[in-house]
């Protein structure tokens, strides 16, 4: 260049990341549509295909910001931090920060690797393009409350990818994909791969598919274990579920149903489970009770919010629905001394006209007994209780997930998992404790509730209130916007 300053023209070259799409894969990079849902059997190659596809669209458009978000940080690191540098290895100029998990490329745009465990990570950025692996261990707060608003500012585009695990919200995605034309639904079984794919890889995964028929033949693993992981299917129950029985009850005798009425003359109650701290969820069930039954009629959850925030929603769906409070009850908690201000729980929700139910001795009225004595009592609630489906949606899909750990090696189910489903099932438990404290000030006998509609949970995208969308993505777009950005976007 005879000593003079090569322009940005002048320094392009074409570089070649060693990264051979998968045929799945070549549909979701041409794509061009906002929502795509990945159904893929186990070791498809989701992860590989999404990082590239979002390093990929980092490098196309300057100064944008991309996310990977795992189920976890830990899981993010483990997993996909490796991947991420081996290959962006050949890309001029990009710089890793290995604290944050970032890839920032010398366009200005930037790739970023988090975990859903983290929410503040992720809220109040702006992001172009997303993915969310392992969908189903992830909780569904994450999409609907920040997700989407990171999103918002340039219309951008969202991944959801992962194997069945029951039919919870991945499944309820799925479905919504597969009916919706403004989506791309992409799912694949081992016996497609086998048949379009090659290479040593496969050959690998054709050998580990035969083993694991055997161990089926030989008891170690069961069938449904066999065809979720291997044939997507969504019929295999959560293992160590803890409350299938009592759920698939609930369901075949209409007691799950699309609308549980709001009885205006009876009181309503709520019962809650807070967070450690602000950055976990909290969550509220409302409850009524009549005539030998008991009603939850509404939930809500959310993540990353303060009592306040509750509250106040608390009060503004008791506006819009009419509700009328009875008493308020939440764990031992609401006691404890937060170490910044001295004040409990209970004392800032008293400052915000809020009072939760205390015992004789100044203590939370929900009593204190094991999880297990808890639990024991939550399964014979059930057995009294109609859920309303639309306005407890999330409840219902957190709910079915509630499961136990499993140890392998000694093929036993042990304590309940601590995981994203455990606020709503906290919350029931406490529920199950203070039922017989649901005590109407005003009581006339309570009819039964109504069922006028089939009692199927899972509607696809037609909402069972004919609002035109399905109550989970309520307020998001879901026109046809491609990965490009829109011109007058920054």
């Amino acid at each position: 260049m005879n000593g003079q300053k090569r322009t940005m023209t002048e320094l392009k070259t074409k570089i070649r990341i060693q990264y051979d799409p998968r045929t799945w894969a070549k549909i979701l990079h041409t794509t061009t549509v906002r929502w795509i849902v990945l159904v893929l059997h186990r070791r498809a190659g989701k992860t590989t295909g999404a990082i590239n596809h979002l390093v990929r669209d980092c490098l196309k458009n300057p100064k944008t910001r991309y996310a990977y978000i795992a189920p976890t940080r830990v899981d993010a690191k483990r997993i996909v931090w490796g991947m991420v540098k081996e290959y962006t290895a050949p890309i001029l100029g990009k710089k890793y920060n290995e604290s944050e998990l970032t890839v920032k490329f010398a366009n200005g745009s930037e790739l970023l690797i988090v975990g859903s465990d983290n929410p503040d990570s992720l809220r109040g950025i702006a992001l172009w393009g997303c993915f969310l692996d392992e969908y189903p261990l992830q909780s569904p707060i994450i999409f609907t409350e920040i997700v989407t608003k990171c999103l918002a500012d340039h219309l951008g585009y969202c991944i959801f990818g992962g194997t069945p695990k029951g039919k919870g919200h991945f499944f309820k995605v799925f479905q919504i994909a597969q009916k919706d034309p403004t989506w791309c639904c992409i799912y694949r079984t081992i016996d497609e791969s086998l048949k379009q794919e090659e290479g040593e890889t496969i050959d690998n995964l054709r050998r580990a598919l035969a083993d694991d028929r055997e161990l089926v033949r030989q008891g170690l693993m069961t069938k449904d274990e066999f065809d979720q992981e291997w044939y997507c299917s969504f019929e295999a129950a959560v293992k160590g579920a803890i409350y299938r029985e009592e759920i698939t009850l609930a369901r075949k005798e209409k007691r799950i149903t699309l609308m549980v009425p709001h009885d205006p003359e009876l009181m309503v109650y709520t019962v809650w489970d807070l967070g450690i701290s602000k950055g976990n969820s909290m969550a509220v069930g409302f409850y009524q009770k009549g005539a030998g039954q008991v009603r939850m009629i509404h939930y809500y959850e959310n993540i990353g919010e303060g009592l306040a925030h509750y509250i106040k929603y608390c009060k503004d769906i008791a506006s819009e629905r009419g509700f009328i409070y009875g008493k308020h009850f939440a764990p031992h908690d609401i006691k404890v001394r937060e170490l910044g201000t001295g004040k409990t729980r209970y004392d800032t929700a008293l400052s915000l006209n809020w009072k939760f139910e205390l015992d004789a001795k100044g203590m939370s009225a929900v009593p204190r007994v094991s999880i297990e004595d808890g639990i024991d009592k939550a399964k014979m609630f059930w057995k009294k209780l109609f859920v309303c489906a639309i306005y407890c949606e999330t409840f219902l899909d957190l709910i079915g997930g509630y499961h136990r750990k499993y140890d392998k090696t000694r093929n036993v189910f042990l304590e309940p998992e601590h995981d994203f489903t455990s606020n709503a099932a906290d919350q029931f438990r406490y529920a199950s404790l203070v039922e017989d404290q649901f005590d109407n000030e005003i009581h006339r006998e309570a009819p039964v509730p109504r069922i006028d509609q089939p009692s199927d949970e899972f509607m696809g995208n037609k909402d069972p209130l004919d609002t035109g969308t399905n109550p989970m993505l309520e307020g998001v777009d879901l026109g046809t916007m491609g990965h490009t950005i829109p011109k007058n976007k920054n």
